[in-house]
Formats: C-alpha cells, structure tokens, sequence
C-alpha cells in the first residue's frame, strides 16, 4: 500500500515517533490518501455529532420530554425514509461513477451525475404527496400533537433524498467536505440556529417549531450544496452528450437499496418499537444514548464512505491483490478506533447524559448494553460495501434482511417488558448476528478473512 525508503527508516524514540505521525496524516500511497479522507470524514461527523448533541440538548431543555419525545419520533422516519427514498443511489454512484470513469464511458456519466438527482427528486416528491395523504387517512390513530410535525417531515424528505444523492456523487470524486458538511455541519449549524432565534423571540418551541426549523435547514442546505457541485463537476468534467441508463442504474442501485432499507430498518427498529410500547419521555431518554454512542458509528461511516468507490475501482481494474490489502488496512482502522472510542464513552457516559437533563442519566446502564452490538460491528469493518460494490448485493441484502427481522422479532419480545433495556439488548443481539453472517459470506464468497484479528 504505502512503501518507505529503506535508508530513510529513523532512530530513537521522537524520530520513531515523528515518522509514525508523518505516516498517518502524509503520504501519496492509497492508505494514506485513505487515512486522510477518512479523518477529513470523522471530524466533520465529530463537530456534526457535537452540533447534533447541542441542538438535542436544548430541544430536550426547551420542549420538555413530551414534545422532545414527538419530535424524536418524526424526525427518525425523516430519517429512515429520506435515507431509502433515492433507490439506492447515494451508494450506488460510488461504483456506477469510477466504472464509467475507468471504461471511459462520459456521455453516460455526465447523464448520470445529473439524471440520478432530477429522478429522486421527482419520486421522491411523489412518494411524499403520498405520505401526506396517508397521515390525513390515519390522523384519527394518530397522537394529535404529532399530525403537523408529520406534514412538515413529509415535505421535508423530497430535499433530504436529493442532499443524499449529492453526497454519493461528492463522495465518488474524493470531495468528502463537498459530500458531508452540508449536511452535517451546514444543517446543523441552522437547525440550532432557527430554534434558538425562536426560543430568544418568545415563540413556544414544541415539535411542530422544531420540525419547520428542521425542514428548512435541510433546504437550504441542499440548494447550496446542488450550487457548488454542479460549479465543481463542471470544471471537472469537458461539457458533451448526455446518456440516460436509468434501467441499467436501477439494475445496480435497487439491490443495494436493499442493503440499506435492512440497514436503516435494523438501525431505528429499536426507536420505533419503544415508541410503541412506552412513554416518549423514555424515547427521549433512549434516544439521548443513541446520539451519545453516535461516535462509534461515525468511525465505521467514515471507513465506509472512503473505501467504497475505491473497492469498486481495484474491482474494475482486476487488481486483487491491490484489493485485498486495501480491505484488510480498512478492517484495521474499523476497529481498533471504534474499540478505543466506545471505552472513552463508557467512562464519561454519566457526565454525558447530564448535559440533556439530570432525568436522563437513568440511560447510563443501557449504554453499556448498546455498545456490545457497535464493538462487534466495527471488527469487520466496512464489508457491506465491498460486498455491494463486487456485485454481491443480493446476498448482503438478505443478510440484512434476516437481522432486520431477528431485530423486530426480539424488541417486539422485549421493549415492553423491559423499555430501553430491551431495545439495547434486541439491537446488540441483531448487529452481532449480522455481523457472523457478512463474515460467513465474504469468506465463502470472497475467499478473503475480514476480521481485524486471528488468522488470516
């Protein structure tokens, strides 16, 4: 991968030390490129996560648990929808867009890089006239203060579809500022930026407030990010002839929407469940130990996002062993980092949740049961994504699909017994069985070991 001048290797300890550091953050060779990007990506989700825990934090303070508990509830099916409403192809543009770049093929791929955003964005809007029209239907079920909020969530999805499909094409150009910080910065940012000017002017902040701040930062944010891309790609790309394979593009992508349908559904069963079966106060407190584990997650995000077009391109290359290396240096930075990331949480876990209210230190416990599952995760790295980039998406998406349903099976068995708890334990128990099964099947498959220890 990275390979050093044998008369340049240092003596002593602070020379040792120096060329260490020089070796994480310098280099041309792909695992420093790598390093880079993938840091670049786990700082902004850091400050993101710090804006997103400031902002959940004075919501908590501002709206009290009931309204807090109703805003969660909405926001996670924005989050859960929005992320499966562009068929898959935020992720699958990491492998369409360095397969058309490598075969040479740049009237498809300038028909892409624009087709793909005008064609979520359409359905995408379709589908959320559609939700409405479903909340309207079942708004006598449906908790009154809770039927606003859902309306601004529906009207909300069609830009959170269009900012996710920017993100993959940013990403499968190495722009990963590009790709992220409007959405994870720039949002934020306006998000805490609208409720506080509201809570300053003397508006009653509760979901419905809460939710139009939301809408409108998700927005703004992707109008701004559709302006600088599009002034990006075209001084990266000669202007010419546009070709439009939406069925060869839904060929690729639907599998892999698959693979994250399953993925999003495993990752807010937990939430939706709880929802059900217990107050929002506790949803909210649930919630507040999710968000405060988020940064296990980001590490994994940040691997995932950096390896996957490039997994893609050694694949279309035919470069094995070139990929094989790649995959083991991207396993090992999966890991360890998520494993020293989830210790330092542990540890300072109280003081954490305190910061949303001394009602929700009561989560502390749960936390310790919701990082097992994240730890087991972390040790094979990013290999749903190389998975789904070898053309091995159908086999990644049952694997999903059956953790998705041991975790529907085990909240429904367990939340209303035992809330929070239950939810940890039911989610832990899932991402543990999913992560053997992807084990099982790159080995089979791939003949690779994708475990960040043992034998190889």
């Amino acid at each position: 991968m990275d390979t050093q001048s044998a008369n340049a290797s240092p003596t002593g300890m602070v020379g040792r030390l120096r060329s260490r550091l020089r070796g994480l953050v310098g280099g041309s060779g792909e695992a420093s490129v790598t390093r880079r990007l993938a840091g670049t990506i786990f700082i902004i989700r850091v400050i993101s996560a710090v804006l997103a825990y400031c902002s959940q934090i004075v919501l908590a303070r501002w709206m009290g648990g009931s309204d807090y508990g109703v805003y969660v509830y909405v926001w996670t099916w924005v989050l859960l929808l929005g992320s499966m409403m562009d068929f898959g192809i935020s992720a699958s543009a990491q492998k369409i867009i360095p397969e058309y770049r490598t075969r040479g093929e740049h009237a498809l791929l300038r028909g892409f890089l624009s087709g793909s955003r005008w064609m979520t964005f359409a359905v995408s809007s379709a589908v959320s006239l559609g939700l409405a029209g479903i909340v309207k239907g079942l708004s006598p079920w449906i908790d009154a203060n809770a039927i606003v909020p859902l309306y601004i969530g529906c009207l909300t999805l069609p830009a959170f579809v269009v900012a996710n499909t920017q993100d993959g094409i940013a990403r499968s150009h190495d722009w990963m500022r590009l790709g992220l910080m409007p959405q994870f910065i720039v949002r934020q940012s306006l998000i805490i930026g609208f409720t506080a000017g509201a809570f300053v002017l003397g508006f009653h902040l509760g979901a419905t407030a809460a939710m139009l701040a939301s809408a409108a930062a998700v927005w703004i944010a992707m109008i701004g990010q559709m302006i600088v891309l599009n002034r990006r790609l075209g001084g990266h790309i000669e202007p010419g002839a546009k070709a439009y394979d939406f069925r060869g593009w839904l060929a690729v992508s639907l599998p892999i929407l698959l693979v994250e349908s399953f993925y999003l559904l495993l990752s807010y069963t937990d939430v939706l469940v709880l929802q059900q079966f217990r107050s929002s106060e506790e949803v909210g407190v649930y919630f507040a130990v999710v968000k405060t584990l988020a940064l296990v997650s980001f590490i994994h995000y940040a691997m995932s996002a950096t390896t996957a077009h490039r997994f893609a391109e050694y694949h279309a290359l035919g470069d094995k062993a070139r990929l094989s290396a790649y995959v083991t240096h991207a396993i090992q930075w999966t890991f360890w980092p998520s494993l020293a990331a989830t210790v330092a949480l542990l540890a300072l876990g109280k003081p954490l949740l305190w910061l949303f209210g001394p009602q929700f230190v009561v989560g502390y416990d749960i936390m310790f049961i919701a990082a097992v599952g994240l730890v087991v995760r972390s040790a094979i790295g990013p290999v749903e994504r190389l998975l789904n980039m070898l053309g091995h998406q159908h086999i990644c998406a049952l694997a999903y699909a059956l953790a998705f349903v041991m975790n529907v099976v085990l909240c429904v068995a367990l939340v209303p017994r035992f809330g929070g708890h239950g939810a940890a334990a039911a989610t832990s128990i899932s991402l543990a069985f999913e992560t053997v099964l992807l084990f099982w099947i790159v080995r089979r498959r791939l003949g690779l070991h994708v475990l960040a220890f043992g034998k190889r």
